[in-house]
């Protein structure tokens, strides 16, 4: 069976050992690592053997292993317009300037990479970014040029990035997720078209494929080659006749939002049919819990998301059911 990890992102303002305790207890195999928050500091990481021995004494303390690590947020600002809601992602002193920011998190996630293979870890998780997601809605009217100078702008900053991922032999695992260059089927496919490195694929997350009204497994299909590492993420569509898909400027978690994150298991995703996509293309990494339900306390809601992904999660028949019908 697939290991099934946590996903320290929403975790971050607990101390690294306490959400690895935490962890353990409630029965996870392993984390998947955030890169900000103090769970781990890459430049650190990449300055001091003695910091990811640290953190490996840690997992080792609890029993945990770790697949992949996460630094979405440097990753964001590689291609974004970065202005000041970006700044949150991005130390003090590069703060008030786009370009200092991108600056940073290209050196940022090219250390990422190194800092991975010290790890002994082969997949990072993140995003790209984007310079166009404004565009997203043709109005004012974009020309098509606007929108491909747009893929050409976010491969010609990440290709050289990829190449210290292919140099390290670690992979680059983008989640497809509104914000990012690629939100969806047809834009992954076209991102590809444009990036040339083959340390680059794909975080499947199906939440955010979901509510956009996509078939998550389908992506799995299509990329299946590029599925480099998944999530377990849900969400509800509450589409009542009031509310819409855009989520009419209302924070998450409010029931007037159009559809909202919620505990695997408790949304209209349809798990079922992504086991039997991922067996189907052979994917036996880790499954990880990214959590988020604004609506339930947070500790029982892990405690249940891998009561339902062990549940839920099952292998490939290596044999045909009605073999055994013969004379």
């Amino acid at each position: 069976m697939r290991p099934v990890t946590l996903f320290t992102g929403q975790w971050t303002d607990m101390p690294f050992e306490t959400i690895c305790k935490k962890a353990s207890e409630w029965g996870y195999e392993g984390l998947e690592i955030a890169c900000w928050g103090g769970h781990l500091d890459v430049r650190k990481a990449a300055e001091d053997d003695g910091y990811i021995r640290g953190k490996k004494e840690i997992l080792e303390r609890y029993g945990l292993k770790v697949w992949a690590i996460s630094n979405h947020q440097a990753g964001q600002l590689v291609t974004s317009i970065n202005d000041e809601r970006f700044e949150r992602f991005a130390p003090s002193d590069v703060r008030g300037s786009a370009e200092k920011m991108r600056e940073w998190a290209i050196e940022e996630m090219k250390v990422t990479a190194v800092v991975a293979k010290s790890f002994g870890v082969e997949i990072v998780a993140g995003f790209t970014g984007s310079p166009i997601w404004e565009a997203w809605y043709a109005f004012p009217p974009i020309e098509q040029e606007k929108i491909d100078q747009g893929f050409r702008y976010t491969a010609d900053l990440w290709n050289p990035i990829l190449k210290v991922f292919s140099e390290n032999g670690v992979k680059f695992a983008l989640e497809v997720h509104p914000t990012e260059i690629a939100f969806d089927i047809h834009s992954s496919r076209k991102l590809l078209e444009y990036i040339k490195e083959d340390s680059f694929g794909f975080n499947f997350d199906p939440s955010h494929l979901y509510w956009q009204g996509i078939e998550p497994h389908l992506f799995i299909y299509d990329f299946a080659d590029k599925i480099f590492h998944v999530h377990v993420k849900d969400a509800a569509i509450n589409l009542d006749g009031r509310s819409g898909i855009l989520g009419s400027h209302i924070a998450f978690g409010d029931a007037r939002r159009g559809w909202n994150f919620v505990s695997p298991g408790r949304g209209g995703v349809d798990f079922e049919l992504i086991i039997r996509a991922l067996n189907d293309i052979g994917y036996n990494g880790p499954l990880s819990v990214e959590w988020e339900d604004n609506g339930m306390n947070r500790e029982y809601g892990a405690r249940e998301a891998i009561e339902f992904v062990k549940k839920m999660d099952f292998p490939k028949s290596d044999i045909a059911f009605d073999s055994s019908m013969k004379h």
